[in-house]
Parts: C-alpha cells; sequence; structure tokens
C-alpha cells in the first residue's frame, strides 16, 4: 500500500498513534506518605501461605489460585509434611497428592501441575527452585504473579504480584490504573518510593484485604483516608495509624 503524499508529491510516513500511557493520580509526595503509613502499621509484613522452604511456597501459591489462603494451610500442613521437595511429592504420586488437596477447589487440575512441576524441577533444575522469573513461568501452573510472590518471599527480590486485591486497589484509588494484571505491575514498579518497594506488595494486599475490601471498603479502618483519591470512599478522617501484630480474617477475604 503507498504511503499518503502531501499536494506538492512529498511522500510522508504514516503514523501510528500511541496509546496513553496510565499514570498513577498521586503526587511523588502523597506516595511517599502512603507508603509510610503502611509501613508504621505493618512493619514486617507477611504473607499469609505457609511453607518451609521455596518448593513449599511455590506449591503453596500455585494451589491458592481461586481459593483462599486459610484454605490452602488447612490441606498444605499435612501434605508438606510428607513431601517437601519435588522427589518426596514424586514419590507421593498424583492420586495422594489429590486426596491431600481434596479441599481444595480445582484439586484435581491442581494435583497434576503440583505433580508435573516437581517433575520439571527434577528434570530441569536439579530438583532447586530456580531464581529468575523467566524459569519461573516455565513451570506447569506457574504464572507471573506466582513467580513474583516466589522471588519475592524465597528470595528477596522486590517484585509486585498483581493479585485481585492489588488490581482492585491500583485501579479503585487511582493509585495504578490498568485494564490488565501486567498494566497495573508496570506502573506499581515505576511510581513506588524505592525504600518501600520490597514490601509494598504484601501491604497493598492485607489492605485490600482487611480494609480495601472488594464489596465494601471500610474507608473508617483506613490510614490513607485523606490521601485517597476513590470514588468510592465515605471519608476523608484517617484511623489512628497502630502497628499491627496480627490481622484478623472476615469470612469474606479473598486469596491471592
Amino acid at each position: 500500500m503507498q504511503k499518503p503524499k502531501t499536494p506538492a508529491g512529498q511522500i510522508i510516513a504514516s503514523r501510528t498513534p500511541r496509546k496513553p500511557t496510565r499514570r498513577s493520580r498521586y503526587t511523588k509526595v502523597e506516595l511517599e506518605e502512603m507508603f509510610r503509613r503502611f509501613q508504621l502499621q505493618r512493619p514486617e509484613p507477611k504473607g499469609e501461605l505457609e511453607h518451609v522452604n521455596p518448593f513449599t511456597l511455590v506449591v503453596a501459591v500455585a494451589l491458592s489460585a481461586q481459593a483462599t489462603d486459610a484454605g490452602v494451610n488447612k490441606a498444605t500442613r499435612a501434605l508438606f509434611k510428607v513431601a517437601d521437595t519435588p522427589q518426596k511429592m514424586l514419590a507421593l504420586g498424583e492420586d495422594k497428592v489429590r486426596d491431600y488437596i481434596k479441599t481444595i477447589g480445582l484439586f484435581r487440575n491442581k494435583a497434576k501441575n503440583v505433580i508435573a512441576l516437581s517433575q520439571k524441577l527434577v528434570d530441569g533444575f536439579g530438583g532447586e527452585v530456580p531464581m529468575t522469573r523467566e524459569e519461573l513461568v516455565t513451570l506447569p501452573g506457574v504464572g507471573r504473579k506466582t513467580a513474583n510472590v516466589v522471588l519475592s518471599m524465597a528470595f528477596g527480590q522486590a517484585t509486585m504480584a498483581v493479585d485481585t486485591h492489588i488490581f482492585r486497589i491500583g485501579n479503585r484509588i487511582g493509585l495504578a490504573p490498568g485494564k490488565t494484571p501486567d498494566e497495573v505491575e508496570e506502573i506499581l514498579m515505576r511510581v513506588i518510593p524505592q525504600p518501600y518497594l520490597y514490601h509494598a506488595h504484601h501491604w497493598l494486599i492485607l489492605h485490600g484485604r482487611y480494609v480495601c475490601k472488594a464489596r465494601k471498603p471500610e474507608c473508617e479502618r483506613c490510614v490513607i483516608a485523606d490521601i485517597c483519591k476513590s470514588k468510592e470512599k465515605t471519608t476523608d478522617i484517617p484511623a489512628p495509624i497502630v502497628e499491627l501484630t496480627q490481622d484478623i480474617d472476615a469470612p469474606t477475604a479473598e486469596a491471592i
């Protein structure tokens, strides 16, 4: 197809419209204050999935899809006592793995993935969990979100695993508006102040799980209510910043 010409006969380059860059609605000062408060509230946030090593963490996160952390923990406590390595999981076999996790949603397919990822670890990585995202996502049942959780919790890397909570918060409050988890992840990794980046993943998940809930945000319990730019918020008065040693789960809490 010929390129369009000007009246004088000059060829002009056709231009592809640029996609508008999505931005956070918060200034650097607001972002700094937001995460400062999250840090004061939870100085050392931790994931709620129980595990004993990188392998059991990979398995637990993979099992947590469309399931609650509490439900996964209940099933894996017994499983991990007998199979805490890929080799032991393979020796256990798919049928027995399925029996251990049958209280978890999609347990049949997840049991197949657990055996398949264990085999992949033995065959391709010497039984060790790889330390790069590119290698982790080659494991059956492991996507980018799971890989990011493992990189953060097992290997201490600053990542952003965008789960349902983080995706909701990113869009609801305008922190990282995006149509896909990857878009939200890209914005968050770009705008979160570096000193807070390592723990930001857990702060946002816990904030979404216990305060900025899916059905109805509990704004009266929110420590950033005055900073928040959500149209849904019901108060501009922030909750007192009290260090939390333990969160009390709610019946409607979602899983990562």
